[in-house]
């Protein structure tokens, strides 16, 4: 595995932003932001999507701790239905930022689509949570505050198996759909009966 770049730039404190959710079915769109101190390091530490669970248990407790600051935020399923699931995803990270004790004097995103915020510099990276420290961490935080808000729902809607695909179109969670409708964490703008090719 590369190793991960601390910084994209000299500009510093320098805060590291992704999202989780933006492709499923249920449930909100979640960001996270991170700032990690000059001398950080984990062996693990690396884009959400190439760790299994027990490492991002981990990672979150290791980076809850000793980020210099860290924050998270969730946009619903009315919102994302109302604005469109791109700019809920940018709100989620521009409402994270929003919480931050300290300003960040740069801002690096995973992907290529962001909106500026309250003047702060900010560069879109492609794949930025598999080279950059900072991204990686704040995917980590977004996907383990989504899991855990899905884990809980699912015990309101446990024929969903939300424990199990925290939302995203997995062949149960689609099955479920067919046979029961849809609940009132469904995102209606993603056509649903469309998609799944049924009736509700």
């Amino acid at each position: 595995m590369a190793a991960l770049l601390h910084h994209y730039s000299e500009l510093v404190p320098e805060a590291g932003c992704d999202e989780a959710g933006r492709g499923c079915l249920a449930g909100p769109v979640t960001a996270a932001v991170v700032i990690l101190p000059a001398n950080f390091f984990h062996p693990l530490l690396d884009d959400s999507k190439k760790l299994n669970e027990k490492e991002r248990a981990l990672l979150r407790e290791i980076i809850e701790e000793q980020a210099l600051d860290w924050a998270v935020a969730f946009v619903d399923h009315k919102e994302i239905d109302k604005i469109n699931i791109l700019n809920a995803s940018i709100r989620a990270m521009h409402l994270a930022l929003g919480k931050l004790k300290t300003k960040p004097a740069h801002i690096i995103v995973d992907g290529n689509r962001f909106k500026p915020f309250r003047k702060i510099p900010h560069t879109t990276i492609i794949k930025g949570d598999g080279k950059y420290m900072s991204i990686a961490a704040a995917s980590i935080l977004a996907k383990t505050h989504r899991d855990e808000f899905m884990i809980d729902l699912h015990e309101n809607f446990p024929q969903y198996g939300w424990n199990e695909n925290k939302g995203y179109p997995s062949p149960g969670h689609k099955k479920a759909i067919a046979e029961n409708g849809i609940t009132s964490y469904h995102r209606r703008s993603f056509r649903l009966n469309e998609q799944l090719k049924i009736q509700f």
